[in-house]
């Protein structure tokens, strides 16, 4: 790449915040039922607060558990945006019939070593696939890059829509995504890179839990198991 071209580089910072622990879950599945979230840790909204940027655009999915992560982190003394569009796309999988199926049971009917519910083309009766979910999450990640171009872009939202995230930016690979944890309120920054006539990704983060500084805060955080995530990445 000539100077010329480093000089009009653009990068636009992402910054996804997983929402925090749900707690009414009853040990079930739920994809994208709308559960409410566990917002009473002041001290983690507080720490995630201190690593976001000012100044950023901020979105969230359609689902009220990011909304309720987004207002504890304002809560918590984040200076609250203008406006925090709510964006269908970054919605959890919808996992069809198989939300409010018991999770252990389910998880255990599974082939062994399995990073998801089901392979990556395989959709959820009456729902979708991860491919499913990683191709509309793309998609609105692409048409945020040319409205937001340079900017900071935070986003509240799911594990998996993270995952499928992190798996765009490590070059359109949807499946290594899924081999990343991203733990309740963590922090998972992705830049993208922009020049004349090419486009590509860094991951400056992954998973950062800004909290765990605080030793004596570490012993008592207790996150809820996630949404939609295998034993091995410590469900609950």
């Amino acid at each position: 790449m000539s100077n010329a071209d480093k000089s009009r580089l653009v990068t636009t910072r992402w910054w996804w915040v997983r929402h925090a622990p749900v707690r009414e879950d009853g040990g079930c599945i739920y994809g994208q039922k709308d559960l409410g979230c566990d917002c009473s840790d002041r001290v983690v909204f507080e720490a995630v607060g201190k690593i976001l940027p000012r100044n950023a655009v901020w979105y969230a999915s359609n689902l009220k558990r990011t909304h309720q992560t987004a207002h504890a982190i304002w809560e918590a003394g984040f200076p609250k945006p203008m406006e925090m569009p709510h964006v269908n796309a970054f919605a959890e999988q919808h996992l069809g019939e198989w939300q409010g199926m018991n999770r252990a049971a389910f998880l255990a009917s599974r082939p062994i070593g399995s990073h998801w519910f089901g392979a990556i083309d395989e959709a959820a009766p009456g729902g979708e696939s991860f491919l499913d979910l990683y191709n509309r999450v793309c998609s609105a990640i692409e048409r945020i890059n040319l409205e937001q171009a340079g900017r900071d872009v935070i986003v509240v939202a799911h594990g998996g829509t993270i995952r499928a995230a992190v798996g765009l930016a490590l070059g359109g690979q949807p499946e290594k995504g899924l081999v990343f944890d991203i733990d309740n309120c963590s922090v998972t920054r992705l830049d993208h890179l922009a020049s004349e006539g090419h486009t590509g990704w860094r991951l400056p983060m992954v998973n950062q839990q800004p909290w765990m500084a605080d030793a004596s805060h570490n012993a008592m955080h207790q996150p809820a198991g996630p949404e939609i995530e295998p034993p091995s990445t410590k469900l609950a």
